[in-house]
């Protein structure tokens, strides 16, 4: 019988094999022990992102649904959200996006050319980790001297532990992450400048049918400023270091991607798809819902599994393969509907750069026999240390 449980280390590990289990003989699966039911098949993940009505985000986005006490975007509804994310999506319009390109590239470089030459280097903690930070440092206006508090913050909140729980130090790290980013909120109240939070201080947006106008107050954009500060470098921190690994497990298309760059835009919907970040999104139901014979109940935990639908055969063809080749109609790794993930562009762009950067100077790479370590997270995948051998 197929038990699936993600805060179990041999399934963070390698959750794959059981999510194939999931999808052939489980695709509605109940975990008794922590109430959950889960969704692993592509079309009924895509289902629910396409239902809010149906699967609600206000309990939170994950099993245990810490997030849900707290205003962050990610667990309103509509309509609330609707004003939220129009005032937060002209922040991510793809004229801005487009524009940090040159910024992007540049820190990239400046990451990488110290290593050229010496041999190896750890690409999560002296890469992956600090390009997105300092990227969304950037456009959300926060110092040099909190950036590594921010990223020290971030990963507090997101460590989990086998028992399922949310540790105290997460609530707590959200307390001090608000704090510290609160404080920047009042201060650009007081000398608005041209960064993102001022513009979203100075955004009024209709909020109802009734042309009611809405601004955001300052407690609320502080909530904002967390999320867009953890999302926007913990997710691609990710990403890339899991795509480093694809590189190294094909190098036939590393060489591919070294002799044309132009392959890398699909390469990167590749790595979205192979290896999400997010591995599963939590939703909360409001009526019966019967899928493949089996009824859930209304106001129950459900889990859409975006690690399991990506790799649904039925959807896509012998999806353990990493092909940057791959025809992607479309994936759910960066959430869909009206909670695609706001920054999915500056993901995509961050990602790009930086394997550009990354295979120009090393072109040839080998993971270091010893020293990777997985980072264990809530619905989080990903690598705390990656050191490569270059040259």
């Amino acid at each position: 019988m197929v038990v699936y449980n993600p805060f179990h280390r041999e399934i963070a590990d390698n959750p794959y094999p059981i999510y194939r289990q999931l999808r052939d003989t489980a695709p509605v699966y109940y975990n008794e022990e922590l109430d959950f039911y889960a969704l692993s098949r592509f079309e009924d993940v895509l289902a629910g992102h396409l239902d809010p009505q149906t699967y609600s985000s206000a309990h939170g986005v994950t099993i245990e649904g810490f997030e849900r006490a707290n205003p962050f975007l990610i667990v309103k509804d509509l309509p609330e959200h609707f004003w939220h994310r129009k005032v937060v999506g002209r922040v991510f319009t793809p004229g801005r996006v487009a524009d940090l390109e040159p910024f992007v590239r540049q820190k990239a470089a400046e990451l990488l050319d110290p290593f050229v030459g010496a041999g190896g280097f750890d690409v999560v903690e002296q890469f992956s980790i600090r390009l997105p930070l300092e990227v969304i440092s950037e456009l959300l206006g926060i110092p040099e001297s909190v950036r590594h508090d921010v990223h020290v913050l971030s990963d507090r909140i997101g460590a989990r532990d086998e028992s399922a729980s949310t540790p105290e130090d997460a609530y707590a790290a959200v307390g001090e992450l608000h704090g510290l980013l609160a404080g920047l909120v009042r201060e650009r109240r007081t000398n608005p400048g041209d960064d993102v939070i001022s513009l979203m201080m100075r955004s009024e947006v209709q909020a109802d049918e009734d042309g009611t106008m809405r601004h955001m107050g300052d407690d609320e954009l502080a909530f904002r400023f967390i999320e867009l500060a953890f999302a926007g470098h913990e997710t691609v921190a990710k990403l890339v270091a899991n795509g480093v690994v694809a590189l190294f497990w094909y190098p036939d298309q590393r060489a591919e991607l070294v002799a044309d760059r132009t392959l890398l835009p699909n390469a990167v919907e590749e790595m979205l798809r192979w290896d999400p970040p997010s591995q599963y999104q939590g939703r909360w139901t409001t009526r019966d819902v019967e899928i493949h014979g089996t009824t859930i109940p209304a106001d129950r935990r459900v889990v859409l599994v975006t690690g399991s639908a990506t790799h649904d055969e039925r959807q896509f063809a012998d999806p353990e393969l990493f092909d940057i080749h791959r025809p992607i109609e479309r994936h759910v790794s960066l959430g869909f509907g009206i909670h695609l993930c706001l920054g999915a562009a500056l993901a995509r762009l961050e990602t790009r750069v930086a394997f550009d950067e990354l295979l120009r100077r090393f072109p040839e790479y080998e993971v270091a026999p010893s020293g990777v370590q997985r980072t264990y997270g809530s619905n989080v995948r990903g690598l705390s240390a990656l050191p490569i051998v270059t040259g």
